[in-house]
């Protein structure tokens, strides 16, 4: 993670679990479930929902407080995650998004999308 705010973060993350003695539950494979529950409880959040029902939810100080909440849990665990597997997220993100970007090329997908068609493309 890179940016002194990330790093301060990643160490905050580190000490909070030493001292609660957590670190030997902070292995990969329990942090992967733990994000992908929070991100479950994200989804809750506006599950079932219209547009317009979330729109208006995340117009009260409640609704954005919830959502906030939920996306601070999902960030939490991704940024154990990627501490505890040693992996610059910011790096990670930026490779990632050069590859979609020769994946997705632009003209190509936005005519798809204003046709409302979406081809599927290999994975990676």
């Amino acid at each position: 993670m890179s940016g002194d705010e990330g790093k301060r973060l990643r160490d905050d993350l580190r000490a909070f679990a030493r001292e609660r003695e957590w670190e030997r539950f902070h292995v990969p494979e329990q942090l992967a479930a733990a994000l992908a529950i929070e991100a479950a409880e994200l989804q809750e959040v506006l599950l079932w929902k219209s547009r317009e029902q979330v729109d208006a939810f995340l117009e009260t100080p409640e609704g954005r407080e919830r959502i906030r909440e939920e996306i601070a849990d999902v960030y939490i665990y991704l940024v154990r995650l990627c501490d505890v597997c040693d992996v610059d997220l910011d790096a990670a993100a930026r490779e990632k998004m050069t590859r979609n970007r020769e994946k997705y090329p632009a003209r190509e997908v936005a005519s798809e999308a204003r046709e409302g068609v979406f081809t599927k493309r290999d994975s990676g």
